[in-house]
């Protein structure tokens, strides 16, 4: 297999959805190289001293940017898009530079990813569905609106004792409960949220987008390492070429 292009993903250290999801999305010649962060507060995916967890995400990026700089990566990516909601919409410029700067390359956030994801798909009206306690929620609907999109439709996952046990089942339900008609798209935010199998058949049902923080991610990070290949089978926004 020839290698077009590398990329480095950066993932919380107790999340055990962003590396299959993204491997099952990937085209050909791209290889996908993770690092883990740290934050040493609370239990990974629980409510727990989650805000205290998300900003501890942001103390861990040298040290984990580090074990990947050797690899000469076409683009990196931080998997975490709470970590954008809690940093706040005034913070993400810096964010994404410090990320570029620390790895030598090409980078953005996952709300990065979202936020230039929605602007390709022409997304003015958005049905914002989160798997967050609601501090964290009530942040991403601020970053949403802060970011120029109007909130049509907002639902949260209840009863959520621990994100990365959560499945397809519960993201599907969450996604349908949060659009409305008027909704231009449907973003199911959170990287630790199994979405990668539903995409497809929720766009088909809902006749619009839908995208979702680990899809944006790897669009946003092939676009960065300039591989433009339309891939099907994961919604629109990695479908249509360019």
């Amino acid at each position: 297999m020839t290698i077009r292009a590398r990329i480095g993903v950066l993932v919380p250290s107790g999340n055990p959805t962003v590396e299959p999801e993204l491997y099952r999305m990937a085209p050909s010649g791209v290889t996908i190289h993770f690092a883990r962060l740290d934050s040493g507060a609370g239990a990974p995916g629980t409510p727990e001293a989650i805000e205290q967890r998300t900003l501890g995400y942001l103390h861990a990026l040298p040290g984990a940017v580090r074990t990947l700089a050797d690899l000469k990566l076409d683009a990196v990516v931080l998997a975490h898009t709470g970590v954008s909601y809690v940093n706040g919409v005034a913070g993400e410029p810096a964010l994404a530079t410090q990320l570029a700067n620390l790895a030598g390359t090409r980078a953005t956030t996952a709300a990065g990813a979202i936020a230039a994801g929605l602007r390709r798909l022409g997304v003015k009206r958005l049905a914002l569905a989160t798997p967050y306690p609601p501090s964290i929620s009530e942040a991403g609907r601020a970053f949403w609106e802060a970011s120029g999109f109007e909130i049509v439709g907002y639902r949260r996952l209840e009863g959520v004792a621990n994100i990365y046990d959560e499945t397809e089942d519960r993201a599907r339900t969450l996604a349908r409960a949060a659009d409305v008609p008027t909704a231009d798209a449907v973003l199911v935010s959170g990287t630790g949220l199994p979405t990668a199998g539903i995409i497809e058949g929720l766009e088909q049902e809902l006749a619009k987008p839908v995208v979702t923080s680990q899809q944006a991610s790897l669009w946003r990070a092939l676009r960065l390492a300039r591989v433009a290949d339309a891939v099907p089978g994961f919604g629109r926004l990695l479908r249509e070429p360019g």
